[in-house]
């Protein structure tokens, strides 16, 4: 892979060819660890080093952040109240479960729709329904609560692209990491209806091509250091 990955950059950025074509051509990019080793060559940085720590530090603000605005009314303080329901009734609260918890609500504190994005559906054959789904996360669970907007113990979440189920792994903070990487390694625009918890988490978690924050990012980047 080290080898190729002059040739693969070339291909990937100039012919931007579908992405099942190149994991065709480099099925490892299926693991995580060639994924990363590939984000590596890209930027120079860990991604899951990185990534985790800085949002491991942000947590506690975050989770602050997330309890006052859904002390609140409106769409979103509903929407953060009920995650954050969700989260306190859990037995376990450990950095998996605050991990997950922060993602899902992150995009919400955004006011992002992330409906056609953060998808549920259960491990029944017939359930995964991929046509026409450009980026997504499904997570998939055992029983049938598929309104939940969080779970914490799924069956797996599976990273699609493309209308194809690239990988599948255990947990969802691994899936967003994993996919966020899949985005920066085949040079894909990020989804519009996520644009603004990808960049939070290039441009603020990561510190890549820092720019100019849009106004939303700007002020949560603001409300971090306070």
């Amino acid at each position: 892979m080290e080898t190729t990955f002059p040739l693969r950059r070339q291909t990937i950025v100039m012919s931007c060819p579908p992405v099942k074509e190149l994991l065709d051509l480099w099925p490892a990019l299926k693991m995580e660890s060639e994924l990363y080793a590939e984000f590596q060559r890209i930027t120079n940085q860990n991604l899951p080093n990185t990534f985790y720590a800085e949002l491991d530090r942000h947590l506690p603000r975050l989770v602050t952040l997330f309890r006052q605005k859904a002390s609140k009314t409106g769409k979103t303080a509903d929407a953060l109240a009920e995650i954050l329901r969700i989260h306190d009734e859990q037995d376990i609260h450990d950095i998996h479960t605050k991990r997950t918890t922060v993602l899902h609500a992150l995009p919400v504190y955004l006011r992002e729709d992330v409906s056609g994005f953060f998808k549920t559906c259960t491990d029944e054959p017939d359930e995964l329904e991929l046509d026409g789904v450009e980026v997504a996360l499904f997570t998939v669970i055992s029983d049938h609560d598929t309104t939940s907007p969080v779970h914490y113990q799924p069956v797996k979440t599976s990273v699609v692209i493309e209308s194809d189920a690239v990988v599948s792994l255990p947990r969802f903070g691994e899936a967003f990491l994993v996919m966020f990487g899949l985005i920066y390694a085949f040079h894909l625009s990020y989804p519009k209806a996520l644009t603004n918890t990808l960049e939070f988490t290039q441009k603020i978690l990561l510190g890549l091509e820092r720019g100019k924050l849009s106004p939303r990012l700007q002020t949560l980047k603001n409300d971090l250091v306070m």
